[in-house]
């Protein structure tokens, strides 16, 4: 299958807003004040692509404004990332690609309509990196992701396992978007793993019917028990060097970093723990990720918001981080050849 496209582009990227000319609460809330990708000639490494759906949710609704309390709570992120070393939109071209718009009223609709866009960003050459809406999405974009890499490797953080296989007899729910996932093939099932699981479930069958579905687990009291150290590198060496989609569900969070979502569990991660283990990934092929169900009507003080900006962030950095690794390597390969 194809790779991320590692050709150098003749101009250096376009950054965030200059915040010492223009203040961060003024002019429009795109994803950390970063050029829309019309702004950029539709050319972007990374796209950072809202998907204002929830018609999948079985609590509370809401998540359809996730995106863009996201891109809010994002103005006050910088360009320089300490904790990776890394100027992430100095590495690569990052740029807000604005929503796609999915039918509110036809989940079949909606699941087809996400698939198609994700499907063309990245035929674009761009890796996304999705703010929803609800975890229903997960399913369509693994379905583009894997068109262009193959099977693939998927970190799961939530704290449900989102493998059932119906609610109401509907297929598509965000509770059962990684089963449909395994049975249609796209992902690889030597590679797979739940992290921050927790509360009650259904019955003892959910655990083995997703054991059966190829899945590992590392619940919220094993990241707590053994630290994110541990964590992060027991999730690096099963994945490999396969391409990876990491998917978040920020009730992944325990409700005291993350109140404003829609299927909260008490006993989560803290955020800290949730951007150490991400940052624990940095060597991993990360080929494209999600961050959903942020509700912000349950939201207090944009805590949910906050804690959603800064994980995109850290997924976004590694990916620029990698491409620009790639375009070097291919530089150098380049030169050795000539």
């Amino acid at each position: 299958m194809s790779t991320d496209d590692t050709s150098t582009h003749s101009a250096p990227p376009r950054g965030p807003v200059d915040s010492s000319r223009i203040p961060r609460f003024a002019g429009p809330a795109t994803f950390a004040r970063l050029p829309r990708l019309d702004e950029v000639q539709g050319r972007a490494d990374v796209a950072v692509v809202g998907v204002p759906f929830d018609s999948g949710v079985s609590y509370r609704p809401g998540a359809r404004f996730g995106g863009n309390a996201i891109r809010e709570a994002s103005r006050l992120l910088r360009p320089y990332n300490p904790a990776q070393d890394a100027s992430p939109f100095a590495l690569a071209q990052v740029a807000d690609a604005g929503d796609i718009a999915a039918n509110p009223f036809d989940i079949h609709e909606a699941v087809e309509t996400v698939e198609a866009a994700a499907g063309e960003l990245l035929d674009g050459g761009a890796r996304l990196m999705t703010l929803g809406g609800d975890h229903t999405i997960a399913l369509p974009l693994l379905r583009a992701v894997a068109r262009r890499h193959g099977p693939v490797a998927l970190l799961h953080f939530d704290a449900h396992l989102d493998t059932w296989d119906t609610y109401f007899g509907a297929e598509y729910t965000h509770g059962t978007p990684f089963r449909r996932a395994v049975e249609e093939g796209i992902l690889d099932t030597e590679a797979l793993s739940h992290v921050g699981t927790r509360g009650p479930l259904y019955g003892k069958k959910d655990l083995d019917d997703d054991a059966r579905m190829g899945f590992g687990i590392v619940t919220s009291a094993d990241v707590m028990r053994r630290g994110v150290d541990e964590v992060a590198d027991q999730l690096r060496q099963r994945i490999g060097d396969r391409p990876l989609y990491v998917s978040i569900d920020i009730d992944v969070l325990d409700p005291a970093h993350a109140p404003g979502t829609g299927t909260p569990e008490a006993g989560g991660l803290t955020s800290r723990e949730l951007l150490e283990i991400l940052r624990g990934l940095a060597g991993c092929n990360l080929v494209s990720a999600d961050l959903v169900e942020v509700a912000p009507a349950y939201d207090h003080a944009e805590i949910t918001s906050v804690a959603a900006s800064h994980t995109a962030y850290e997924l976004t950095t590694i990916m620029s981080r990698q491409i620009a690794a790639a375009r070097r390597d291919a530089g150098t390969g380049a030169e050795a050849a000539g």
